[in-house]
């Protein structure tokens, strides 16, 4: 399959996975902490924009990784990218949800926990899926092995 995607092509991935996890967070995380849904809507946001850098970023060195050691995007390798992105992704989020929420770095850790345990699977099932829409319609136009 064709991995190689131009910038537009990574931009336009991240900001539909980020949409959809918007859309799906900000109301649950409204509720659990107990925050107006602006006060989360905006910090889902700022998460949102971070994870999209980050997204493109990631997935750029992941792709230019599995070309260069000519690996096959088989489910482990799906499963290794999915925990890789996640793991980078918590890194930078957990400073900012304890700075947004005038809480302690441990009490953001133990949120964005609960997030991962959304984010993981999310973020498998929005890969494979992306990827067989994107392979289904680069067969259609011909561009399969380009």
């Amino acid at each position: 399959m064709n991995t190689h995607k131009t910038w537009a092509e990574r931009a336009t991935h991240a900001l539909i996975f980020e949409v959809v996890a918007v859309g799906l967070t900000a109301p649950v995380l409204a509720w659990v902490m107990k925050v107006p849904m602006a006060h989360a809507g905006l910090l889902t946001l700022m998460i949102s924009l971070v994870a999209m850098t980050w997204n493109m970023i990631f997935n750029s060195l992941f792709e230019r990784m599995e070309r260069h050691l000519r690996l096959v995007r088989t489910m482990f390798m799906r499963v290794v990218h999915a925990i890789a992105f996640e793991a980078g992704l918590v890194a930078i989020v957990v400073p900012l949800v304890a700075w947004w929420l005038e809480m302690s770095l441990l009490d953001a850790l133990i949120l964005d926990i609960g997030l991962l345990l959304f984010f993981l699977p999310y973020t498998f099932a929005f890969n494979l899926v992306y990827d067989k829409l994107r392979a289904s319609l680069l067969k259609k136009r011909g561009l399969a092995n380009a």
